[in-house]
C-alpha cells in the first residue's frame, strides 16, 4: 500500500512539475519579443481568432512554429475580459509580444486613411476617385451632378464605397441647405438647384477667391437682362460630360455646338451643375458682389477683368490679345 500512494505521488509531483513548466513555457511565449523588425500596418481579416492569429503570421508577427498558436489561443481565452478583438488595419510596434500583439487587437486604433474630393470636379471625375480609393469596400452607384461635398474625407479599411459616398452626399445637402438658407434672394435663382447650378460656374471659371462673388454678380446681371451667359465650362462640359478639358483651346465650332449645358446657344442657366462647388463659390453664388458687371475676360495673369460695358470688355479683350501675342508672363 506503501509503495503505490509513493508512485501516486511521485506521479502528482510530476505532474505538477510538468504543469508549471507548461505554464512558465507558455507565460514565455506570450511575453517573448515578437520576429517583426519594422513597426508594421497590417489588414486583420474578420473571422474570429483563427482568422486574426492567420493575418498576423502572415504577416510576421508570429514566428512559424508549433506552440505560438496554441499559446495564442489560451492567451484569448484568458484574456477574454480585456474585450473582443476587432478586425480591422491596425498598427504594430517593432519585435511586439504576444501580450502586446492581443492589447493592439483589442485597444489599437485603426489606421485613418482620407480621401480629398477637390473643388470644380465632375461627377466622372469623383467617380473616378472613390473607385480608385485604397481600402475601400463594393461598389456604387455613380453620384449625380454637384451631389458631392468637396472635402477631405477619413475613412478606415473595409468600409464600403457606397456608405462613404452617401456620407459626402449629406455633406453637400447640409452646405446646400445652408448656402441657400442665408442667400441674398434673388428671383432669377428659384430653388436651391439654381443656386447649386450656379455655384459651380462659378467654380469653373474661377479660381480667385475675391473673383467668385463678382463672376456671380456678372452671371446674375445678364440673367436679369436675358443674355446668354456665354460661360466656356458649360460648353465644354457639354461636349465630354465632365471627363476633364478637352485638350484643345474652344473652337469656333464647339461655341456654336447645340448642347444643353452650352450657354453660347441656350438661354438661361443650364440644367443641372457642371460640377461639385466647394464652400466658397456656394457662398459666391449666394452672397454676389454689387455691380453692374456684364463681361468678364482673363487677363493674363491667372485672373480676370471684368465690365459693364461692352466698349470696355471689348478693350480688356484686345489687351488680353496683345498680351499673349508679345509673349510676356
Amino acid at each position: 500500500m506503501r509503495k503505490v500512494l509513493a508512485g501516486l505521488g511521485l506521479v502528482f509531483l510530476v505532474l505538477v512539475l510538468s504543469g508549471l513548466v507548461g505554464i512558465g513555457f507558455g507565460a514565455w511565449v506570450f511575453t517573448r519579443p515578437g520576429p517583426l523588425p519594422d513597426a508594421r500596418v497590417v489588414v486583420v481579416a474578420k473571422g474570429g481568432e483563427g482568422s486574426a492569429y492567420a493575418s498576423l503570421q502572415a504577416a510576421g508577427l508570429f514566428p512559424d512554429d508549433a506552440w505560438t498558436h496554441p499559446v495564442f489561443r489560451i492567451a484569448v481565452r484568458l484574456t477574454r475580459p480585456d474585450g473582443a478583438l476587432h478586425a480591422a488595419e491596425l498598427t504594430f510596434p517593432a519585435h511586439a509580444s504576444m501580450q502586446q500583439v492581443l492589447f493592439v487587437l483589442r485597444h489599437g486604433r485603426p489606421v485613418i486613411h482620407r480621401l480629398t474630393i477637390p473643388e470644380g470636379r465632375s461627377a466622372l471625375q469623383i467617380a473616378a476617385l472613390l473607385s480608385d480609393a485604397p481600402a475601400l469596400d463594393g461598389t456604387f452607384i455613380p453620384p449625380a451632378e454637384g451631389s458631392v461635398m468637396p472635402l477631405t474625407y477619413d475613412y478606415e479599411w473595409g468600409m464600403g464605397r457606397a456608405a462613404l459616398l452617401e456620407r459626402m452626399q449629406r455633406a453637400m445637402k447640409r452646405a446646400l441647405a445652408h448656402a441657400w438658407e442665408g442667400r441674398v434672394p434673388d428671383p432669377v435663382i428659384a430653388d436651391p438647384q439654381a443656386l447649386l447650378v450656379l455655384a459651380s460656374m462659378v467654380e469653373r471659371e474661377t479660381a480667385l477667391p475675391e473673383e467668385r462673388p463678382m463672376v456671380a454678380r456678372v452671371f446674375l446681371n445678364r440673367l436679369h437682362q436675358g443674355m446668354r451667359l456665354q460661360s466656356d465650362p458649360t460648353v465644354v462640359y457639354g461636349l465630354n460630360q465632365g471627363a476633364g478639358p478637352l485638350g484643345h483651346a474652344l473652337s469656333h465650332t464647339d461655341l456654336i455646338t447645340p448642347t444643353a449645358y452650352n450657354t453660347y446657344v441656350i438661354p438661361g442657366l443650364p440644367p443641372g451643375p457642371i460640377c461639385s462647388p466647394g464652400a466658397a463659390a456656394l457662398e459666391a453664388a449666394a452672397h454676389p458682389a454689387d455691380g453692374t458687371m456684364l463681361y468678364f475676360v482673363a487677363n493674363g495673369h491667372g485672373g480676370h477683368e471684368f465690365a459693364s460695358s461692352l466698349g470696355d470688355h471689348n478693350r480688356h479683350v484686345s489687351e488680353f490679345r496683345a498680351h499673349q501675342m508679345s509673349g510676356r508672363p
